[in-house]
């Protein structure tokens, strides 16, 4: 892995005219996940993920955007941008990366919020470089088999792996949708797309009372895993 805000000019020219190098950018965002995780849950696990994968790959590591589009957690806390300013920000990175001769990009996204902002970007950037970029926007829970949540289980779990800046003494359940329909869930997400605390009342989507540290490596080694094994295949066309 190479983490570029803590490389040296020379050091990093000399890399990417000695080899071909992919880069990975993580997003992710600042907002409330109820009274036991704090407000950069969603940045601290993207980075560890980006973070792990690069290491595993041997990928060229950017500083993670750690604002989103947040606005649905209003009036809970956020630090939100716009759907287009997000999208403007990555677009202009993956541009500077191609002037540094860095053609190929993951955008690996921490935060529902952002799905909007990065999709078709890949289709966007490769006409505005000429065919010269290659760019791949991922979501990480795509890759493991859990439903995603928020501040519930799985991502209570993650950071319990990866952080210490927890108050699971102040854990709390929210809003369980094992007993709903398939159209009662998806009526209270777009709801929640809307109004986060609307559909959840206290912030928190799943059960978060239940999170463990093992469940936690367990998600986070299966996302590296499937994650590193579809970044394989849109390098290669094949996996590995």
């Amino acid at each position: 892995m190479v983490d570029i805000k803590a490389q040296f000019d020379p050091n990093l020219r000399k890399l990417i005219k000695k080899k071909k190098q992919v880069a990975i950018i993580p997003i992710g965002s600042i907002e409330q996940h109820g009274s036991h995780l704090p407000v950069s849950t969603d940045s601290d696990i993207v980075t560890e993920v980006a973070k792990k994968l690069s290491e595993k790959k041997g990928y060229l590591l950017l500083p993670t955007i750690t604002c989103g589009v947040s606005f649905e957690h209003a009036p809970f806390f956020n630090l939100s941008i716009r759907k287009s300013t997000l999208r403007t920000v990555l677009i202009d990175l993956c541009i500077s990366l191609l002037d540094n001769n860095i053609k190929t990009i993951f955008i690996i996204n921490g935060h529902h919020g952002n799905q909007k902002s990065i999709n078709n970007i890949d289709v966007k950037l490769k006409k505005l470089s000429k065919n010269k970029l290659k760019v791949f926007p991922l979501s990480y829970w795509h890759f493991m088999k859990r439903e995603f949540d928020h501040a519930g289980f799985v991502e209570t779990s993650l950071m319990m792996v990866i952080s210490k800046n927890l108050k699971m003494n102040l854990v709390k359940k929210g809003l369980i949708t094992d007993k709903m329909t398939k159209q009662e869930i998806k009526k209270i997400g777009k709801l929640a797309n809307q109004s986060f605390p609307k559909a959840t009342k206290n912030g928190i989507w799943g059960d978060p009372t239940k999170a463990t540290k093992k469940d936690g490596q367990e998600i986070l080694d299966e996302i590296i895993k499937n994650l590193g094994k579809r970044c394989q295949t849109c390098l290669t066309g094949h996996s590995s």
